[in-house]
This record gives C-alpha cells, structure tokens and sequence, in this order.
C-alpha cells in the first residue's frame, strides 16, 4: 500500500464544506443545496457525476486504470434532523427547527475530502489497479422506514451503479478520536415502529361500570410488553420495546372511548425481530380481550438489522489497522440498538458500516464544553474526525483497487 500522506485529504476544504453545511441544514428529500454543492465538487475533480437519484441522492463515478477490475461503493448521507440548535456556536445553523444533529454535514465533508484526493491521485497515476469507484451521497437516511437507502434502491442503484462490495461510516460520540470500531456479523439494531389502539365504551367517570375503559389494557400492556423481553428472548439475544407514546381521553371525569400506546422496538437478530413482533400482536389482542375491549395493531417495519459482511469486515479492520495503527482499531466492538438505513444496502451488496470517534464533540472548553450523543439539540460533529475519516476512505479504495478485492 503506498503512502496515504500523498494527495492526502485537504482538512481545511472539509471543515469549509462541514460548516457550510452545517449552517444550512435541509431534511430529509430536500436537501437540494447540499446535492448541489457534492455535484458541482464531484464534477470540477472529474467525476461522471448523476444527480436526482431519490429525489436529491447524488452519485460519483470514477474509474480507476481501465476501469475493468473491481468496482467498490463509498455511502455518505447528508440529511438534517427537525431539531432546534442550541450550541450556540459560529456556525450553527440558520434555519429554525432544523439542524445537523447526527453529524451528516460531517460525513458528506469527509467523503467529498477522499473524492478530491482520490481523483488528483488517479490523476497523476498514483491509485494503482483497476477498477470502478462509486460514490454515494444518500438523501433522508432520518427518515425510518422510508429512508433514502430504500428509496435508491426502488431506483435501481445497484443496477445502474454495480459495487462488489460497499462501506458506510458514522461518527459516534464518546469513542476517541482517531478510533475506528466495527464488528463483524449483526452491528447495529432493526427498527420497528407500533401503533396499537384499544377501544372501550365512553362514559362518565363516576359510573365507570356503564363504560369500557380502554386505559386498562393499555396500562396492562405498557407492564406486560417487558415480559416478552424477559421471558420470551434468550437473555444472549438483544431486544429492546420503548414506549414512547400513552394517549387517552381529554378530561378527567371522562371516560375515553380509545387508547393508543406507541412504540418502538429494536432487534439484532432477524428471528429475534419475527417473535417480538408476534408476541406484542398477541398479547395486546388478549389484554384487549380480558378487558372487554377490542385492539387495532398497526405494525410498521422500518430498517432491517445492519449485518456487516465477514470479508469486508476483515479488509476493513486490515486497512484502518494499516492507517492508524492497530492500538487505534476495535475489530469486536459491541453492537449498538440504534439503526440505519445502510442496512438496506447491505441486504443487496456485502460490505461493511464502521464507526469512528467524534470523543467529546471537539469543545474541551468555554461555552460550548461538553460531549453528547447525537440527536441531541448541543451535538455538533467533531471536526477533528474529518481527517481520520476521509483517511480511511482514501485507504479502503486505494487498498482495495491495489490487490482487485
């Protein structure tokens, strides 16, 4: 592998994008001025650029030699969240009620970062091998179930754009900068969203026995929904049922005619995930049942369990080992209850989702001291984490053209 210090990433052009960015957030399927900022970069370095890919999904194309080897996908996503910012710093965002709370701004910078140095060094005939390098820049990831990877995919990404094996990142706080985690098998959680609604017969909440009060399955729901963890899942096995939402009635000497709980509920095993949803189906019908009361279930499955690839993993963890040195990589790291629209992805092509340190978000002072987890209205992308990720990507392709993986 030849020295990645060559044509390395240009760390000042990436916090200039970060920023901007970061100060212009768009949601999901709208970020229009962030596709157009990828595109116009993407097209002055000599990417065969396509645009409009899930209404505003961007991807590059470069090839490598004569393009006849191996062909690898890069993903970074750029959505906002609808979240207030409250960082107060120089370049928070602009637009009320949207921010860049999960560091997408982030990863989007560090990938165009690795496209320019990737291209200058295919330029000057220092990227060695063959092949076909594809760039994806994926709008709405944010979105759950409707997510940008879906949504690419229902427009023939890979069909258009083949890739024997693809990589996602994400910056997680907490893990020091410079590290890089990742796991093979099973990394990061499916998410399912559930609706469930009981319905009684209204009254007066004084005669409670002239009605059918649905507040009591709910409430025998809510307890009971922990069983199926405790006692219908391996305890070696991973679930997790949130409830989120507990609605009903308007006053409180009125019996309500409904009830409705929300949920969310995680799995890190496919079969995990068909028994949890089978045991909240049951036992919220026969709560509703033992009340007297009837029960609607809507079930709405969102991203599938992210499942890195064994061979894609193992290059992985050898690349980064190579870039920072084996001290700084976690090859077993513990698989989060979080989730991710590159699962989608993962479920067409092999590859890998990796993770690297955002530590205490880069503020260790003044007014904007403090780390947190993102989604959170005080998160911002740690910008020291720019370079290590855009190495990385930079060593991926160059490794991976090099041998023809």
């Amino acid at each position: 592998m030849s020295d990645t210090t060559l044509f390395a990433p240009d760390v000042d052009a990436m916090k200039t994008w970060r920023h901007a960015i970061h100060q212009h957030p768009e949601l999901g399927f709208e970020e229009h001025d962030t596709s157009a900022l990828v595109a116009s970069q993407l097209q002055a370095w000599g990417y065969e650029v396509h645009t409009g890919i899930a209404v505003t999904g961007v991807v590059g194309v470069l090839r490598i030699g004569d393009g006849s080897g191996p062909r690898l996908g890069l993903r970074a996503d750029m959505d906002a969240l609808p979240i207030q910012e409250m960082t107060g710093l120089p370049w928070a965002s602009k637009v009320p009620g949207k921010m860049h709370g999960c560091g997408h701004d982030g990863h989007t910078a560090m990938l165009l970062g690795a496209a320019q140095a990737l291209a200058e060094r295919a330029r000057q005939g220092q990227l060695p091998g063959n092949g076909t390098l594809v760039l994806i820049f994926q709008p709405a990831e944010e979105l759950g179930g409707g997510g940008g990877a879906r949504r690419m995919l229902e427009e023939r990404l890979f069909e258009r754009f083949p890739c024997d094996a693809i990589f996602g990142m994400h910056n997680m706080p907490g893990i020091p900068v410079g590290q890089v985690h990742v796991r093979p098998g099973a990394f990061m959680a499916s998410s399912d969203k559930v609706l469930i609604r009981f319905i009684g017969l209204g009254g007066h909440g004084g005669l409670p026995h002239k009605a059918v009060d649905p507040t009591l399955p709910a409430a025998a729901t809510v307890l009971a929904l922990q069983s199926i963890v405790g006692r219908n899942i391996n305890p070696n096995l991973a679930a997790v049922i949130s409830v989120g939402r507990i609605q009903a009635g308007s006053a409180y000497n009125i019996i309500a005619e409904s009830a409705e709980i929300e949920l969310s509920v995680r799995a890190l095993d496919p079969a995990v995930r068909d028994v949890v949803e089978q045991r909240i189906r049951e036992l919220a019908e026969h709560q509703a049942r033992a009340y007297g009361c009837t029960s609607e279930i809507r079930y709405e499955r969102g991203y599938p369990v992210l499942i890195n690839a064994a061979a894609p993993t193992a290059f992985a963890v050898e690349v980064a080992r190579k870039v920072f040195g084996d001290a700084q990589v976690v090859a077993d790291a513990q698989p989060l209850t979080g989730s991710e629209d590159f699962a989608f992805l993962l479920e067409q092509v092999p590859g890998c989702y990796v993770l690297v340190g955002n530590g205490d978000n880069g503020h260790a002072d003044g007014q904007w001291a403090g780390g947190c987890m993102v989604h959170n209205p005080h998160y911002d992308f740690n910008d020291a984490c720019l370079a290590v990720g855009a190495r990385l990507w930079v060593g991926l392709a160059e490794q991976y053209f090099e041998i023809g993986a």
